[in-house]
């Protein structure tokens, strides 16, 4: 049977004061608690630990043998933390995003954090796993909310992207109302899964809707000028050119970024989540509406 922390620690005070009554007051415990404990671990080991007497309590040989032990794993435990910290600053954290993401992310998460980031890149489903693993401190996702989450993860809301529509200047723009893309060809673009829901509603909007295959390609159909794009405000805003245009959706779609990380992440990380928000470009998340 494995000892406890606690049993340990009372094995260890034992020697070292040369009491129970002594080491109860110095680990904060009743008398009674802590000789009723000791019998409980001889029990255990199947030895007696201590030869006790009115003058107090010295180690039999399997007693000083644990305490020996006691000694050696409570000191690798008072410096797990120290040790812990000590490995975090030494090692860049290894933060993953996707890769139509990735050009905005990690520059502004390496400015937020005024340190190098080991940047990986894979799809969402892919990097919330790794996170799970534990081969990934971090990892900036926007299917959060549509997959099933691993127990061993936590989720830490980044912000809320809005989709817009980019052309050049020289294609004209856009018209009113719920006909503004009437007939128009639209290559649209997405970081989530609403692809479906998004060409449904292009479509409602009387568009000629396309789904792009990737993120850079959609925007490549709109810098030739045959089209307008629809894809995430974050993915454009940083490299919008002179002769470009971005304009709100005639209708409002937001999809929500997520930091994703372990049940006990780097507390750099997490705070450095609202600078990274801003430097994104993103909203505030808003909380979604009650479906009762």
């Amino acid at each position: 049977m494995t000892p406890s922390v606690d049993d340990l620690r009372l094995v260890l005070a034992i020697v070292e004061h040369g009491s129970i009554g002594a080491a109860a007051r110095a680990l904060r415990v009743a008398q009674p608690s802590a000789s009723q404990r000791l019998s409980s671990i001889e029990r255990r080991c199947g030895a007696r630990l201590f030869e006790r007497d009115t003058t107090g309590a010295r180690p039999t040989p399997a007693g000083a043998e644990l305490g020996r032990q006691a000694a050696h794993i409570i000191g690798h435990l008072e410096r797990a933390y120290a040790t812990a910290s000590a490995a975090s600053e030494a090692r860049p954290p290894r933060v993953g995003t996707f890769v139509s993401l990735s050009p905005a992310v990690f520059p502004a998460l390496e400015r937020c954090l005024d340190r190098e980031v080991l940047a990986v890149v894979d799809h969402g489903p892919a990097l919330i796993e790794q996170v799970a693993e534990g081969s990934l401190d971090a990892a900036v996702v926007a299917v959060a909310e549509q997959v099933t989450l691993p127990r061993l993860v936590r989720v830490h809301a980044l912000g809320e992207d809005t989709l817009v529509t980019l052309r050049r200047r020289d294609v004209a723009p856009l018209g009113r109302g719920r006909r503004a893309l009437a007939g128009r060809r639209v290559v649209y673009s997405t970081y989530d899964r609403m692809g479906p829901v998004l060409h449904e509603r292009l479509e409602r909007l009387r568009a000629r809707p396309q789904q792009g295959p990737t993120l850079p390609t959609t925007i490549a159909y709109a810098r030739a000028g045959d089209c307008i794009a629809v894809l995430p405000r974050s993915a454009i805003a940083h490299q919008l050119r002179d002769d470009e245009v971005i304009e709100p959706l005639p209708v409002r779609v937001t999809l929500r970024l997520s930091v994703v990380t372990g049940r006990a992440p780097d507390p750099d990380l997490v705070s450095s989540i609202p600078a990274l928000r801003r430097a994104l470009g993103v909203g505030r998340a808003q909380p979604r509406a009650s479906s009762a």
